[in-house]
Formats: structure tokens, C-alpha cells, sequence
């Protein structure tokens, strides 16, 4: 019924748990751009598809797969190798294809963000909509900032509430700040690149709106410390117990690092 696809890069340590949350699915397809370690020998051991493309982003990524993989099925997952489906997502995706509209381009997705043993519920602003569940010669991606968004008419897409789990933080932090670093390059030249539009702010599609806002609110000067406060307190981030204050303080030094870019950019 659905097509998995998962983007690769020196994933071994990661691969084989999102692998082993999805034994239910029968056509899984590894799009890889360059991975050095064991990851293409764990996805041949798992008999999934392999693939090679080179990384420009992760809607180029996500567009390629749709134009170059065989898929098996008209609906297509996307999940990355620190991302793992539950008997409860695996559920929802199932039921809510088979009830999906005509018209349906694909749905958006969210995820229970984890730290520690400890879902970020609050801290983490539950749930952030993605369009990661696509239906085959109907939706498309476009890069946006460190990630993607959907690309073209959003009429047509639907929501799954049933979250799936994402391990962000699992290599340690030593990696998630490096990873960051360059996030945060792209995040900034998203802000300086994009023109303020009220429209876009106002959206209905959850994806677009929320990326409207922080091109916007990126702009003011103290922004980096207005959101720990607006998360830690306002968002009840503090719910989420210590791990919800170090993630705040992470989110913060991730925002400073943003600004830290854009005046770079600026006086350059």
C-alpha cells in the first residue's frame, strides 16, 4: 500500500532501528548521496532499493527520489534513518489512505521529538506539520531553508495526527551542533532572501504559515531571546521537565547562531 523512502548519509547507527519500525512495509527505497560507513551494506542486508544522488537539498532530494525510484505503491512515505513509525502511525497511515479524498495530493505528518527518553511536547512546539506522505505524480518539494516544503496548490492535502517518532538528537551533541552550523547558513539566507508576505503568514497550510512567521520574526533584533522565553514559559516548555531547559538553551544558541549569519551576510 506504501512506498518508503529514506535519505541516507552515513547513517549506520541510526538506519537499522528505522529499518526495524518498518516491517510492515514491503518496498523500501534508500536514497543515499555519499555515505563512506556500513550504511549501503545494512540496506542491502535489509533488501531495500538502493539508490545514489548527490545532495543539493532536501526537497531536490525528495523530488529525485519521486522521479527516479521504482515504486511499488501510488502513495510514498518519506522518512529519514533517525525517524521510526509505531503500530499506532503504521495504523493511522493506512486508514487515512484508504478514506483519502479523490483529489488528495498527500498529507501532512508530525512528530513526537525525542531527548532523552523525554518527548519534547512543549518545548518542542507539538505538533510541526511536514509533508512527507505524497501521493505519486501529485506533490512536490522545494527546498526551504534547512529542509523543505511543498511545492505548488496545498488545497488538496490533507492531516494524520498520529505522530511518528523522531530521534533527533541521537549521535550526541557534538554532532547536532555541527549539523547546525550549517542550518543555520541556510536558515539566514532564507530570512535575507525572502520577502515579508503577509499572504504567506496567513496561510492555511500550517508548513507555509509557520515558515512565513520565522522568516519575519527572525528579523527583530532580540528575537534569539524573546523565543527561549515565548517556549520555556509561554509554550509551558518547562513541562518537559530538564530536558525541556536544555533544549530551549539549544534552540537559543541555534537562533543566536541564525543572527550570528544573517549580519555576516549583511556586511559582506
Amino acid at each position: 500500500m506504501i512506498s518508503v523512502v529514506i535519505l541516507t548519509l552515513n547513517e549506520q547507527q541510526d538506519l537499522p532501528g528505522c529499518l526495524d519500525s518498518l516491517q510492515w512495509a514491503d518496498d523500501i527505497h534508500i536514497v543515499d548521496s555519499g555515505s563512506i560507513d556500513l550504511t549501503l551494506d545494512i540496506a542491502k542486508r535489509r533488501h531495500a532499493k538502493i539508490y545514489y544522488n548527490k545532495f543539493t537539498g532536501f526537497g531536490d532530494q525528495r523530488n529525485w527520489s519521486l522521479e527516479n525510484c521504482t515504486l511499488k505503491y501510488d502513495w510514498i512515505l518519506f522518512l529519514d534513518a533517525d525517524e521510526r513509525s509505531t503500530p499506532a502511525f503504521e495504523e493511522s497511515l493506512a486508514s487515512n489512505i484508504h478514506f483519502a479524498s479523490s483529489e488528495a495530493t498527500g498529507f501532512y505528518l508530525c512528530s513526537k521529538t525525542i531527548l532523552n527518553n523525554t518527548w519534547l511536547r512543549y518545548s518542542d512546539n507539538f505538533p510541526k506539520w511536514q509533508f512527507r506522505l505524497v501521493k505519486k505524480y501529485r506533490g512536490s518539494f522545494v527546498n526551504s531553508g534547512h529542509g523543505q516544503k511543498e511545492c505548488g496548490d496545498v488545497k488538496h492535502i490533507e492531516y494524520i495526527d498520529e505522530p511518528y517518532i523522531h530521534l533527533a538528537f541521537s549521535k550526541g551533541w557534538k554532532y547536532w551542533h555541527e549539523k547546525h552550523k550549517q542550518y543555520a547558513i541556510n536558515d539566514a539566507k532564507q530570512v535575507l532572501d525572502s520577502a515579508i508576505s503577509p499572504m504567506a503568514i496567513l496561510s492555511s497550510a500550517g508548513s507555509q504559515r509557520n515558515l512565513a512567521i520565522k522568516s519575519f520574526v527572525r528579523r527583530f533584533p532580540l528575537w534569539p531571546y524573546i523565543r527561549f522565553v515565548a517556549t520555556y514559559i509561554f509554550q509551558k516548555g518547562f513541562l518537559d521537565g530538564k530536558n525541556g531547559f536544555l533544549y530551549c538553551k539549544k534552540i537559543l544558541w541555534y537562533e543566536k547562531r541564525i543572527k550570528h549569519e544573517m549580519n555576516k551576510r549583511l556586511l559582506s
